[in-house]
Order: structure tokens, then sequence, then C-alpha cells
């Protein structure tokens, strides 16, 4: 994730002291397990996902470890990190920034992007959202979710914490992923409330690039 909060914390540091609360409120979202079993039902064993933004490791890694993926992720927290090593040992993670990753193997067969998105501007999800899309091989995916809507630079409290969050909107999002080269699958919203938090609208989107 993105930028220091006006707060002080950077994305990293928030996210560090959330540690396994955030899989505690969202390992069960059932859009995102919806989007996994969607993705693993088309992926080869031995298939290449990148999970950016991976957090603990809980669910995403490890349903495309399950499924025989070769996975890495990669997210801005070291405690998030630790703890994906330890709830995963068959995948393999990185303490790494999706603005500045540079992955050394790319491309992927899928990169998977849930939620990662939020705290940093809008121009800087533009061009994650750009970068992920390069980093799909021919024939390969891109499955995200994010909480939608045209919003720059919004302070909110999130877990405690004083964060400042920017999203696309629904359409912006598919023009930008249709400007890179994927073609769009699907995609819908639906709402959840996580484990002791106010509701939210979720957004996902199964894109392809063509082979």
């Amino acid at each position: 994730m993105g930028d220091p909060t006006k707060g002080g914390k950077s994305a990293a540091e928030v996210f560090d002291d959330v540690g396994a609360r955030y899989e505690e409120a969202f390992a069960h979202v059932p859009g995102q397990l919806a989007a996994l079993d969607w993705l693993t039902a088309r992926l080869a064993p031995g298939a290449r996902v990148l999970d950016v933004g991976s957090g603990t490791g809980r669910p995403t890694a490890e349903a495309l470890a399950r499924a025989g993926c070769a996975v890495t992720g990669i997210d801005v927290s070291a405690h998030m990190v630790d703890l994906a090593r330890s709830r995963v040992p068959q995948a393999r993670f990185e303490q790494a920034d999706v603005r500045t990753y540079a992955p050394a193997q790319a491309p992927f067969d899928a990169v998977c992007s849930f939620f990662p998105l939020l705290v940093m501007s809008q121009p800087e999800v533009t061009a994650a959202l750009e970068r992920m899309a390069s980093w799909v091989a021919p024939g390969g995916y891109l499955v995200l979710a994010t909480v939608p809507g045209d919003i720059s630079d919004l302070d909110i409290v999130w877990m405690g914490h004083e964060v400042t969050v920017s999203s696309l909107s629904a359409a912006q999002h598919l023009g930008v992923l249709a400007a890179a080269g994927l073609d769009v699958l699907e995609h819908h919203t639906a709402p959840f409330r996580p484990e002791g938090g106010e509701p939210e609208e979720h957004f996902f989107c199964h894109a392809r690039r063509p082979a």
C-alpha cells in the first residue's frame, strides 16, 4: 500500500499494527473466496501467480498454493510478510510496494489484487493497475477487488487507525484495464460487513490478457 497517512503513519506501519486482526475481519469475504474458486479452476498445476498485498497469506495465497500454484506474495508490511511465511510455507513472500516492485520472473499466469490499492492517491491507483496488468502473461488472468468510488484523499478511521484513502469508480477500473490490453470477462459489486466494522461495497473484476 501507499503513502504515509496524514496522521503520520505509513501504510506499512498501519498494517504492521493491524496484523492478524485483518485476517480475522476479512478472511471470509464471500466474493473473494468465489473469485479464488473461479481462478483456480482455470489455472494448471504449477501456474505462476503473484498475490499483490498478500497480507497474512490467507485466504488468497493459501488457496492458490493448495491448488498447486507457484505463489509469490508481496506486501509493504514486514509483520504481514512474517505472518504469511508462517501460515503458508508453500508460498514465497517478500516485503515490497506494488508501486516500485520489479518482478524478477514476470510475466505471471495470474495476478491477484484483493484490496491493496486503497491507501494511496488516485494517480498511484491507476499506475498500480497498469503495472499489474503488464505482469500478466498472454492468456493469463488478473483478478482484483476493491472498494469502488471516485474518491481522492478521503480521511477515514479504519480498524482504529486514521488513514487517507483513494479509489476509482468501477467504470474507471474497467477503463484502465481495457487500455492496458486486458479483456474484462466479468465484474460485479457486492455488500460486505467485516467483523466489528461498518458495511462496505466491494467491486470484483476478472480480466484476461488475450493469448
